[in-house]
């Protein structure tokens, strides 16, 4: 069994461009005579590696909380791809998903420098999905990312995004990006892992 950490470090994490940076505070610190360190810091929900509940784009949609876990944890595959992924990209993905691992087709995580398109998008909101994950720090265009985000959080698969793929090769994961339960929220960072070797049960 192998475990890649997917998640980037909060600290040094890439930013979407007009969201704040997170910051750490030094609360308190041994080394100045205090009795333990404590770390206090403040952030944007979308930081780092997150997720997005449909709530983030959809008023009345659901928020991170009424969001079943089930989503975030189970079994996912991974797909290298670079550049824009269309309807028929999105349909061979997920035929290479469903050879890889039937159940791995219901979580889909892209590797490379990619962008999912509103006509990939379709495809993969008619399918049913339960999640969609990409390098970016937004699904859809960075400049427009509005209507991708309508049309896969419209079809209630949550987004995971900001992850990290370099070190995983293609193929059939167990995937946990439980996010921080942040009742209410539109999102909420999460330390995602992906468990490789696995035995077909």
């Amino acid at each position: 069994m192998k475990i890649y950490d997917i998640s980037q470090e909060v600290f040094g994490c890439r930013v979407f461009p007009g969201d704040p940076s997170p910051q750490r505070e030094i609360m308190l610190s041994i080394s100045k005579g205090d009795i333990c360190n404590l770390t206090g810091f403040s952030m944007c929900a979308h930081n780092g590696t997150h997720v997005d509940a449909p709530y983030h784009f959809i008023n009345d949609g659901n928020t991170l909380d009424q969001v079943d876990l089930d989503r975030f944890i189970g079994f996912a595959y991974v797909a290298e791809h670079e550049g824009n992924i269309g309807a028929e990209d999105a349909a061979v993905i997920l035929e290479n998903a469903k050879k890889a691992d039937e159940r791995a087709a219901e979580r889909i995580l892209i590797k490379g420098n990619a962008t999912l398109t509103e006509e990939g998008a379709g495809v993969f909101a008619k399918e049913g999905i339960k999640l969609f994950g990409n390098e970016s720090q937004t699904v859809g265009p960075e400049d427009a990312p509005m209507k991708v985000h309508l049309i896969m959080l419209g079809a209630e698969v949550v987004l995971l995004e900001g992850i990290r793929l370099e070190a995983v090769p293609e193929g059939a994961y167990l995937l946990n990006a439980a996010p921080i339960n942040l009742g209410g929220a539109d999102g909420a960072p999460c330390r995602a892992t992906l468990i490789g070797d696995l035995q077909q049960e």
